[in-house]
């Protein structure tokens, strides 16, 4: 499943960074890294941006860039 797929809440490990280029040196500069996990604060009502915390530090992600985040659910 992808990070856009949990709902505000829930928490994921993230598996795999589909996205490439600018974006994903960006995001790994942000702390989005492969074993990281991550929790849905908030989403916005059109489905984006969506905020996250990952290692304590609260992120804005587009949705195409929530989208290109493969994650397993944490309970």
């Amino acid at each position: 499943m992808n990070l856009s797929m949990l709902k505000p809440g829930e928490k994921g490990r993230i598996t795999k960074i589909g996205v490439t280029g600018p974006v994903k040196r960006r995001l790994m500069d942000m702390g989005v890294l492969v074993g990281e996990e991550i929790k849905i604060e908030k989403v916005a009502p059109l489905g984006g941006p969506i905020e996250v915390t990952v290692k304590n530090y609260n992120l804005s992600l587009r949705k195409k860039e929530a989208e290109g985040i493969t994650v397993e659910a944490v309970k």
